[in-house]
């Protein structure tokens, strides 16, 4: 069956008229309007028929006809009903996917994709950017990689590193979990509507190891949360305002060689594993 590209502006923009469709801004719509981008993003996570690929927000299908057309086996998670009926027609004739209506921060992910690795592909609503990527990993599902359009500033702050303005508890995540990259850059015009900032396409590839040895997960992200709560503040200050008592505090910074002074910023992940380390040896008096 040979079906109309929907990531064309006049396809997409017959589709809303015919269900009388408006992109939600409570929902964070806006519709992708680019061939060329699609192709790219499916390009960039390498799909292949043999890959099942789980797609969030799919919308009225643009990315989800992409993946399709490479022969995936797709399921798209769509919170809007609206837009589960529309996709139910501009999708009709591929038989490799699947909608499942839900909110993808609820949704029993592994009960819905009970097969060993798979791919995470979307366009993800960028006032919920930061929730779902971060329910994703720390649920620790067998994902081979998140190929996502984000917003291009928290694409940068994804990939940041020690030191900078970007870097943050986001940044840390991201990279404690996955080895990020950004692909490339997504103009507004691509978009419909335009929204008012840029894009891009970052890759995520999920690491098959933890970058850093750590004797509790727990008390690494606690350290991180506790550093980047303020960033004005030195790392003692940060650590202090978490609860742990001054004494104390000195004594983990000094058994992780790390100058009370600094900002969490500047920390590397192996200098953030070091002070878990020592809080928690501390903390069980080893």
């Amino acid at each position: 069956m040979i079906k109309p590209c929907i990531a064309k502006r006049e396809v997409t923009t017959h589709i809303l008229k015919s269900f009388g469709i408006h992109a939600s801004k409570k929902l964070g719509q806006n519709f992708l309007v680019d061939e060329s981008i699609v192709r790219q993003i499916v390009d960039a996570a390498g799909v292949t028929p043999a890959d099942t690929v789980l797609e969030i927000g799919p919308g009225i299908g643009t990315l989800t006809q992409g993946l399709a057309e490479a022969r995936a086996e797709v399921v798209a998670v769509e919170l809007d009903r609206r837009l589960v009926e529309v996709l139910s027609k501009t999708l009709a004739g591929y038989d490799n996917v699947r909608i499942v209506q839900g909110d993808i921060l609820k949704l029993n992910i592994a009960q819905e994709i009970p097969k060993k690795g798979f791919k995470v592909v979307a366009n993800l609503p960028y006032y919920i950017t930061t929730p779902i990527i971060m329910n994703l990993l720390e649920q620790r599902l067998p994902i081979e990689c998140l190929v996502t359009m984000v917003q291009k500033e928290v694409a940068e702050r994804m990939v940041a590193r020690p030191g900078g303005k970007d870097y943050g508890a986001l940044s840390v995540a991201v990279q404690y979990y996955t080895i990020p990259e950004i692909i490339f850059c997504v103009p507004p015009k691509s978009f419909l509507p335009a929204p008012a900032v840029e894009s891009a396409i970052i890759r995520c590839t999920l690491r098959t190891e933890s970058p850093v040895k750590i004797i509790s997960e727990k008390t690494f992200f606690r350290v991180v949360r506790a550093a980047f709560a303020q960033r004005r503040k030195t790392l003692a200050n940060g650590l202090k305002a978490a609860g742990i008592a001054p004494a104390a505090v000195a004594n983990i910074l000094e058994e992780a060689g790390i100058d009370a002074l600094r900002r969490g910023e500047t920390l590397s992940l192996d200098e953030f594993a070091a002070v878990a380390n020592a809080w928690e040896k501390y903390h069980t008096g080893q």
